[in-house]
């Protein structure tokens, strides 16, 4: 599965929301640097779907808000 993911880092609070069109916008805490906020946008992410953080990759936008996750939920 794949979904499209608009990061807002540095947010007061951790959360997920779903837009009417199917893709998500993610609050984080973290700040985009060192790729901290990736990390806790899998980690996130790997609660909510309740899967393995390694189920989950970003397929585009590494260094950009906007990104193409790529969810693992066969296995």
């Amino acid at each position: 599965m794949q979904k499209r993911i608009k990061v807002k880092p540095n947010s007061k609070q951790q959360k997920i929301e779903e837009q009417p069109d199917g893709s998500l916008t993610v609050y984080l805490k973290s700040p985009p640097v060192d790729g901290k906020a990736n990390e806790e946008l899998i980690k996130l992410l790997a609660d909510k779907f309740y899967i393995p953080k390694s189920h989950i990759r970003i397929k585009s936008g590494l260094f950009s808000r906007q990104k193409l996750i790529e969810i693992d939920i066969d296995t």
